[in-house]
């Protein structure tokens, strides 16, 4: 069995539509990943990508997969294998900063929907070529931010984004305003600092000021 990029699109396209935020997370010890999933999800942000920047990663989603009403999906994907462990840990779905034939084979594969990162009009065309309608754009503020983004609407108008990498709560709605953008993706929700300091009180304060932003469709 596989997933076609259709389908990966499709879905892709639902997990971004449930919130105009998805926290990316780095969780440096396994025991903060429950009560934060639970924070999280509480405050209105069901979508949670952790990055597989630390040892602790895969066993946080796996503890965070048997959080009611989540969605976790393993960020920094960057090889095969990465793919198969996320998988097999429980991610829904993959997040990439960039993307190569051999990583689409991979979450093809095993059925894991990818949100394949993309720089540039070029970038975002091959992977339209490939069948992909929705990709991550990243680092959007070192690209550009908003008014790069906008711009990839007039050539790209059936292409849908996720913008990550310097995205913050005062830059967040210019993003979510545009036509092309279905949610963002921002680290200010859950610092690491948060997390060691057991703050989950004020990560789902933040995570419900966030599920109030606006899109603009």
């Amino acid at each position: 069995m596989s997933i076609t990029p259709r389908d990966a699109s499709a879905n892709g396209r639902e997990i971004c539509g449930l919130a105009p935020v998805i926290p990316v997370i780095v969780v440096e010890d396994v025991a903060h990943a429950r009560p934060l999933a639970e924070a999280l999800v509480a405050g209105g942000l069901p979508v949670l990508e952790v990055t597989l920047r630390t040892p602790a990663a895969l066993d946080s989603i796996r503890a965070m997969a048997g959080v009611p009403g989540g969605v976790v999906g393993a960020g920094t994907l960057l090889r095969p294998e990465d793919v198969r462990a996320a998988k097999e840990a429980g991610a829904l779905f993959g997040v990439s900063p960039g993307v190569t034939d051999e990583l689409l084979d991979a979450c093809e594969a095993e059925e894991l929907p990818l949100l394949g990162g993309v720089a540039t009009v070029g970038e975002a065309m091959r992977m339209l070529a490939r069948g992909y309608d929705v990709a991550k754009f990243f680092p959007a503020e070192a690209n550009g931010g908003a008014a790069a983004l906008k711009s990839f609407a007039g050539p790209l108008p059936q292409v849908a984004f996720c913008p990550t990498g310097g995205v913050t709560p005062q830059n967040a709605p210019d993003y979510l305003k545009l036509p092309n953008v279905l949610c963002v993706g921002g680290s200010w929700v859950a610092s690491p600092a948060m997390m060691r300091e057991g703050r989950w009180d004020e990560i789902e304060s933040l995570a419900r000021e966030a599920s109030q932003l606006k899109r603009g469709k």
